[in-house]
């Protein structure tokens, strides 16, 4: 059997699809990565994660984000290719060689078919196994105090500024600490003196409590000869074990402190955000776990999976009847259209996905009520695309021929 050979016009169009692919590819990912940079320093800002692993999360993310960025940056890049075309006349002239708009095609076959598969084989193993590596990652850097900053023999302040902690010693990994001691202040709303002339029930916080006394400030320290940081049963919360010291509480400014002591003492560690959150779980559980569960969350993660190839075919489709356009158009002005057509297309899949997850879409439907309707739409007007206009008569033959 002979594998018939690409013709020229078939290579040049599939390179220019190429660049702009690449093009796309790289401006979105620019964008994408910014915004995982801003929320990763954000977090070792608040001690949650070290910035030892901030590279590498990054290119975790970068993977899993590929499965929504893929599609849009080829939808794009065919826009932009084709839409070149149009507006230099290379159109005309491939219609006037005989190549009609169903020509188009075949270069793009060449570009959607692997993109189609990369993008299956992403969404349904790579990103799954970058967001395990991702969470295992975190997990692992939040057994240890060290990523908060904490050093021996130094005052660190807490995250969110929740008061001031100091250890003398502290092991290598950073679980294990001796000599501790932590000094914190909050306001005591509860505390707060009522005016005398106030009315029972009266709410606070108006302007008639503008001039009111402030309020009480409560004084929290807490020592402890040793201890040693721990996660939960589901390790998602982050404790401290606190072995022999004393609690001291109290108003600042009042004399009724309150002073205990304690032979173990477990503090939740404040902003301790779940490091495998319901939907992260989701996400990093594995294809073969997704086609076994009957668990709304699951299948609906499994269509999303499902989605990105097959948005991917859809997009490319649609691409080329919205590509068209006329020499005197500005070049980016089918873009508009393009964002607007995918964010409607990616608002109607989030849709279907929080049905499918509240059990009001059955699974056998899934998000195939909004694929093949938008596969409709793109081969009507693939299909109108190729269509001659009707020839008019002239006007003015019109109208001598009524008179």
């Amino acid at each position: 059997m002979r594998i018939p050979s690409l013709r020229i016009i078939d290579r040049y169009l599939a390179s220019e699809l190429a660049v702009s692919f690449v093009a796309a590819t790289a401006i979105l990912l620019l964008v994408s990565i910014g915004g995982t940079v801003a929320d990763l320093l954000n977090k070792i800002a608040r001690g949650r994660i070290p910035a030892e692993l901030l590279f590498s999360l990054i290119g975790l993310r970068t993977v899993s984000a590929l499965t929504l960025l893929a599609p849009l940056a080829v939808f794009i890049g065919v826009q932009l290719a084709y839409g070149r075309l149009y507006r230099e006349s290379e159109m005309a002239v491939f219609a006037a060689s005989g190549l009609p708009v169903t020509g188009l095609l075949r270069p793009l076959a060449l570009l959607a078919v692997p993109l189609a598969l990369t993008m299956a084989l992403i969404a349904f193993w790579l990103a799954p196994a970058s967001d395990r590596l991702s969470q295992s990652l975190v997990l692992e850097a939040n057994r240890s105090l060290i990523i908060a900053g904490l050093e021996p023999g130094r005052f660190v302040e807490l995250p969110n500024n929740d008061g001031v902690m100091y250890v003398e010693a502290m092991n290598e990994d950073g679980t294990k600490f001796k000599k501790m001691f932590v000094a914190s202040e909050r306001t005591d709303v509860a505390d707060k003196p009522a005016p005398a002339d106030a009315k029972p029930g009266a709410a606070r916080g108006t302007k008639a409590d503008a001039n009111a006394a402030p309020l009480p400030v409560r004084l929290n320290v807490v020592t402890a000869a040793d201890g040693e940081l721990y996660h939960d049963a589901n390790g998602a919360e982050r404790y401290l074990r606190l072995n022999d010291g004393f609690r001291v509480e109290g108003i600042i400014g009042q004399d009724n402190y309150r002073l205990l002591r304690y032979e173990r003492n477990d503090v939740r560690l404040t902003d301790s955000e779940p490091d495998a959150t319901a939907d992260a779980a989701k996400r990093a559980a594995s294809t073969s776990e997704l086609l076994r569960s009957d668990d709304p969350v699951e299948r609906a993660e499994l269509h999303w999976r499902l989605a990105a190839p097959v948005s991917t075919l859809v997009l490319i489709l649609l691409a080329l009847p919205l590509s068209k356009s006329s020499p005197r158009q500005p070049r980016y002005a089918g873009l508009i259209i393009a964002f607007l057509t995918w964010s409607i297309y990616y608002a109607l899949m989030n849709i279907s996905r929080e049905q499918l997850v509240r059990g009001k879409l059955s699974f056998a439907l899934g998000l195939w009520w909004v694929h093949v309707p938008v596969l409709l739409v793109a081969l009507y007007l693939l299909w109108r695309s190729q269509q001659l206009p009707k020839p008019k008569a002239p006007k003015a033959r019109l109208a001598a021929g009524a008179a």
